[in-house]
């Protein structure tokens, strides 16, 4: 899921968490008698090396070290059995934080590993439920949720549930995803290096592999944070419970699947977007369009097959089409000439290569891969191979490739605001429409193509979007004389005012740990949080750094899944104890 990110700027009308700003001990970073940044990194940096065995020795070591009074008086409370309120509130449990990162950071990346190297990306038409990735994937997790001492239950492969008890009925959700989009069988980073995405690298302080972004890190991390919790016997209040869905990157039937007989959380928060905290997330759309297969028709080289990308949210690396041809090699270097020609005139930084193969050459467009929601931070192949394609002077047969060759040429090119199409329009805080052609199958009667949309807040609803947009194409093929069938299906945007305590609570862990603004944020990717009661987003993306979930180097850094493990840690035992959470 996620994430290009807008910072606040103006007045939210779409009202969805209610009620004031809970000051009385869940303040934001104004606080001047909590930890803050620098504080945080003296305390890693002197327990680094030994890092304590307890919690309760980590607190009297800290207390011996520090002339923080304010931070004496928290751990000198907690020690002596007090209950908590205000700077002694923050302050102990953002010392948890702080432990769990010491204590188990090495863990959590092992645990990471782990996770990576079994493939849970769905597999043709085979249903989640029945991958054996997702078995697995869910045992793993039951042998950690009770090695632990937590509670698991596995609702029938759709959602693995890890629940930390706490003292009352109440509970408060914590939603990610355990599932992936398929990989590549090897990566290339840019300088050669080729990796196995099933089996997490190191790398310059990165770890590389289908899921460490997006989202299985976060599983690691959470299941830690609850560790930490459980076993140095921190009193929570509310009920921990993780719920890990398995059919996010395929439309999240499984979750569906789990509302049918299981109450949600009153509030909830999905570790599967943004910091500081998303309160606003794009409507998730597929334009689906169906070319009837025929036979060529007319003289000239053929288009075979075009491929793009391997799930319709993905923007892939590179798109080729293989091309039939009685002169092979003339054709090469006529495609050859005219991909020079026009990446120069389409900005120059993508490339074209055209090699030969028999009968058959192979035009490959080369871009960079990126997340479906933010197409900016990559190049689109597909569109560029069929703006080529589409433009060029070679008489090809037709046949339905180039029909659809035409109409992703003239209906998107290389815009992805929806221009073309007539209906680009932008949000002031959610940001512009995004429209990015991604997918292409070929089956016995039919090619498919589907194009991704990612839809902001506008003065037409989701519906009254996907009617303009089917006009348009309905409009496009009377027009053009081709035989087309046009399926427009957009969900429901998210936006929700920035208001609540425990809302509150989670932008004062992030500005005070990080030092970065602390503003909520707004993304044009597409979470369960939509389906979730008052629900937004805690991370695990950073601002100002690139997303690489969905992409062929997909990476978390080492340093933020550190700052997951500790805000996640804080962020759980708050949630659990703080009086009120509107």
């Amino acid at each position: 899921m996620n994430t290009p990110v807008t910072l606040l700027t103006s007045a939210l009308i779409t009202l969805s968490l209610t009620g004031p700003v809970y000051a009385s001990n869940e303040q934001n970073s104004t606080e001047t008698g909590t930890l803050k940044h620098d504080e945080i990194v003296t305390i890693l940096e002197t327990h680094a090396e030994n890092p304590p065995s307890s919690f309760n020795d980590f607190l009297q070591q800290v207390g011996g070290e520090s002339d923080n009074t304010a931070l004496q008086s928290a751990i000198n409370g907690y020690l002596e059995g007090e209950a908590l309120e205000g700077d002694d509130f923050t302050n102990l449990y953002r010392l948890l934080g702080i432990y769990t990162r010491l204590n188990y950071g090495d863990d959590v990346v092992d645990l990471l590993g782990e996770m990576v190297a079994v493939p849970t990306a769905k597999s043709g038409d085979t249903p989640q439920y029945e991958n054996p990735g997702i078995t697995q994937f869910g045992e793993l997790v039951k042998a950690k949720a009770e090695e632990f001492g937590l509670e698991f239950r596995n609702v029938d492969d759709r959602i693995f549930v890890v629940e930390l008890p706490g003292s009352t009925e109440e509970a408060f959700g914590i939603l990610t995803h355990g599932d992936t989009v398929p990989a590549a069988d090897t990566w290339t980073l840019d300088d050669g290096t080729e990796l196995n995405p099933l089996e997490m690298t190191l790398k310059d302080g990165r770890l590389y592999g289908r899921g460490t972004e997006d989202d299985k890190a976060s599983i690691a991390a959470a299941l830690y944070a609850m560790k930490t919790i459980r076993e140095n016997d921190v009193p929570l209040q509310r009920t921990i419970r993780l719920m890990i869905e398995t059919t996010e990157e395929t439309g999240g039937e499984g979750f569906a699947y789990y509302q049918q007989s299981n109450e949600l959380p009153e509030y909830n928060i999905v570790l599967d977007s943004g910091y500081p905290a998303v309160i606003a997330e794009n409507g998730f759309g597929t334009i689906d369009t169906y070319f009837p297969r025929v036979e060529g028709s007319g003289e000239g080289p053929e288009i075979i097959e075009v491929t793009g990308g391997l799930a319709s949210n993905q923007i892939p690396e590179t798109s080729v089409a293989t091309i039939q041809a009685d002169d092979p090699e003339a054709l090469s270097t006529t495609l050859r000439a005219e991909g020079e020609a026009y990446v120069e005139a389409n900005g120059g930084d993508f490339q074209v290569t055209s090699e030969v193969e028999g009968d058959l050459v192979q035009l490959t467009v080369s871009g960079k891969s990126a997340h479906s929601s933010k197409p900016d931070s990559g190049l689109n192949p597909v569109p560029r191979l069929a703006g080529l394609l589409a433009e060029s002077d070679v008489p090809f047969r037709e046949n339905h490739y180039t029909a659809a060759m035409d109409y992703l040429n003239d209906n998107y090119g290389l815009d992805y605001h929806g221009e073309k199409l007539g209906v680009a329009y932008q949000h002031d805080f959610m940001g512009p429409l995004l429209v990015s052609p991604t997918f292409l199958e070929l089956t016995d009667d039919q090619l498919h193509i589907a194009v991704n949309v990612r839809a902001p807040v506008g003065e037409r609803s989701p519906e009254e979007l996907a009617s303009a947009i089917s006009d348009h194409i309905s409009a496009y093929a009377d027009e053009q004389g081709v035989e087309m069938e046009v399926e427009v299906g957009i969900r429901d945007w998210m936006l929700r005012d920035p208001q609540g305590a425990w809302l509150q609570t989670l932008l004062n862990i992030f500005g005070d740990t990080t030092g970065l603004p602390a503003d909520p944020v707004s993304s044009a990717g597409s979470t369960t949080a939509k389906l979730l009661p008052n629900a937004i987003n805690f991370g695990p993306s950073m601002p100002g750094e690139p997303y690489t979930g969905h992409t062929s180097e997909e990476f978390k850094k080492v340093d933020n899944l550190m700052l997951d493990i500790q805000m996640f840690t804080e962020m759980f035992a708050r949630i659990g104890n703080q009086p009120q959470l509107d």
